[in-house]
């Protein structure tokens, strides 16, 4: 195989430790495998005593994939590729086996027994209401985030807000609980091998005796446990070799550790680092504006991307004047086009719903790499659904007790329950008509949201939606409650958007029901059109790399992120400059095509377009 003098530098370095900065497309899998090969082949190391370290299953199954299949007859003993969960989790068997205890696993949800059920419980117990998909969601990854970055609650809240009630408690009880039982969820593993390399020499000891040799690939996504793991491991020899690009490192908000790579030299002064600054993907339009593009950011190594591929078509930047517009815009460029070496890639994925609804009206296939799309779910879907249903049933009470705060017209808590204890074949509004002593300006409105409620039954889904947002005054409530909810209001009117996006094409609210339960279900269906047009979160893509990329809804406040512009202006630059190594990422996917596409407005909302888009036409 022909390696250029980058690669070939990085894979010939044996003894101590070694940085190799690999920028995106510089073929790091290959460096990888040829240096493992060149231990076993040119300096006689066994193969059981190399251990190489990736991210995901799936890395550590296509490099050893990669491997045997350049080289078939290297050896009868395996070389051990591995996740640092997988590992972690033998050694913590090992440890349980010698100490006679027996670890529990909580992470099937399938399970009685699993992480999700214990933190509903503890949450329902502490606060006395159940927990919610979105808090269930934050609560896990702030866990994770405490002892991945090996931090103490009250670190974690004193720069973190956070919206969860009685979090400290909460993680103490579920901490203690895991403990007293012996079970173990997938951080665990992590922090409780820590421990056990601390505290326990023989086991230190036996591990560090078994492996001469460490990879590590995509050190940039490491946390910091992991890193403190690895490094435990690697002394006292210290032929650690870790492959990584700090302009890829995006993912903070799991606890990746960049800062490690940055202070290698700090750490191994007699460390070295390799630079593969040669791209094999993109063309030289692609390259040359992302060089320039990520070279903005000052936390990083000081690296220089080029390629020696052909210029083929400049980038395109395209602003259109609405999602709509977008989505019509995309439907034209896919027609007649190979759909499998073709991607969609958006910050969040929420975009996934508008571009799915686009796409299979227009019968064009897609496969989705993020399958659980938690918008079918949400509880503001299921609000305008309720809505919808009690205008249908207006005796449905439980219907009623959804919504009945969240719409025009007080109604208290004690005139519904009242209410419970009338006929049940009335409607609603009948029923509290007859609470003792109520006041004729009640009464009055009583009337008025039954006659709403009447002509709400009788509209099609798309004026419905509106006639819930604006004559029933839900989206006040929304204004008025969407920071104690956990979004930002702008987030929860795209919502309401991507609804009646959907609903515009329904005819009856039968219709349209049923199309919301279609499209969860297309989603889900999705993985199996490999051959279709790949939708992707750009976290979701790293890694992957496609002929045409279009990168959707770049707007300043979604990509960079409010929270990272806002960083900015009080001095903190980490989160805008991870932002943009996002925005990096994204475009680096793309080998001869990209385009990215800006919009003017998203229903009713004016945007401007994402200020990286200006740092790309200074």
């Amino acid at each position: 195989m022909n390696l250029s003098s980058e690669q070939r530098k990085a894979i010939e370095h044996v003894h101590g430790p070694a940085l190799v900065l690999a920028v995106p497309g510089a073929g790091k899998t290959t460096v990888l495998i040829h240096r493992i090969a060149n231990l076993i082949l040119n300096h006689n190391i066994r193969p059981e005593r190399i251990l190489s370290i990736t991210f995901s299953r799936a890395s550590a199954r296509d490099m050893k994939e990669r491997f045997y299949k350049s080289f078939p007859d290297i050896s009868s003993i395996p070389v051990y590729f591995s996740t640092i969960h997988s590992f972690c989790y033998n050694l913590i068997r090992e440890y349980a086996y010698i100490n006679r205890i027996r670890y529990r696993l909580i992470e099937d949800e399938n399970n009685q027994l699993n992480k999700y059920n214990l933190l509903k419980k503890i949450y329902l117990d502490l606060n006395g209401k159940y927990i919610t998909e979105e808090k269930l969601e934050s609560l896990l990854n702030s866990i994770g985030y405490i002892k991945n970055l090996m931090l103490t609650v009250d670190e974690f809240m004193k720069s973190n807000k956070m919206e969860v009630e009685n979090f400290d408690r909460i993680f103490y009880l579920y901490e203690k609980y895991k403990r007293d039982n012996n079970l173990i969820d997938f951080d665990d593993m992590l922090t409780l091998s820590y421990e056990v390399l601390i505290n326990n020499s023989y086991m230190l000891e036996k591990y560090r005796n078994k492996y001469d040799f460490l990879q590590v690939d995509e050190g940039q996504d490491t946390s910091k446990i992991q890193m403190e793991i690895i490094k435990l491991l690697a002394k006292p020899k210290n032929n650690l070799f870790i492959v990584a690009d700090d302009d890829q490192s995006i993912y903070s908000f799991r606890g990746a550790y960049p800062a490690g790579l940055l202070n290698f030299k700090k750490i191994y002064p007699n460390g070295k680092i390799f630079f593969m600054e040669k791209n094999y993907r993109s063309s030289k339009n692609i390259i040359s504006v992302c060089n320039k593009f990520i070279k903005n950011n000052s936390l990083r190594y000081n690296k220089t991307i080029y390629t020696d591929n052909d210029y083929v078509e400049p980038i395109n930047i395209i602003k259109v004047n609405s999602i709509i517009d977008q989505y019509d815009y995309l439907m034209e460029e896919l027609a007649g086009k190979d759909l499998s070496k073709i991607c969609i890639l958006y910050r969040n994925n929420l975009s996934s719903i508008g571009l799915i609804e686009a796409l299979d009206r227009n019968r064009i296939p897609f496969y989705m790499r993020d399958v659980k799309v938690r918008f079918f779910n949400h509880w503001l879907i299921n609000d305008i659904t309720d809505f919808i249903k009690f205008s249908q049933d207006t005796s449905n009470m439980g219907l009623y007790e959804n919504i009945y705060y969240k719409k025009k017209g007080y109604i208290s808590k004690k005139h519904i329950n009242y209410a419970k204890t009338l006929n049940y074949d009335l409607s609603v509004f009948d029923r509290i008509m007859d609470y003792p002593g109520l006041s004729n300006f009640y009464k009055s409105n009583l009337r008025q949201l039954k006659l709403d409620f009447d002509k709400l039954a009788k509209l099609a889904p798309y004026d419905a939606i509106e006639y819930i947002e604006y004559t029933l005054e839900y989206e006040r409530y929304l204004k008025e409650n969407s920071m104690k909810l956990g979004y930002t209001y702008d987030t929860l009117k795209t919502m309401l958007f991507f609804l009646k996006f959907i609903a515009r094409n329904c005819k009856s609210i039968e219709d349209f029901l049923y199309r919301l339960n279609y499209l969860e279900n297309l989603c889900s269906k999705s993985q199996r059109n490999r051959n279709g047009l790949t939708l992707s979160t750009i976290h979701s893509a790293k890694g992957l790399e496609f002929d045409r990329v279009y990168m959707v809804d770049l707007v300043d406040g979604d990509f960079p992120s409010i929270s990272s512009v806002e960083g900015v202006e009080k001095g903190r630059f980490d989160l805008f400059e991870e932002e943009r190594r996002l925005f990096y990422v994204g475009m680096t996917r793309a080998k001869y095509h990209l385009s990215l596409i800006t919009v003017n407005t998203i229903g009713e909302r004016k945007v401007e377009p994402s200020r990286f888009i200006g740092e790309l036409v200074k």
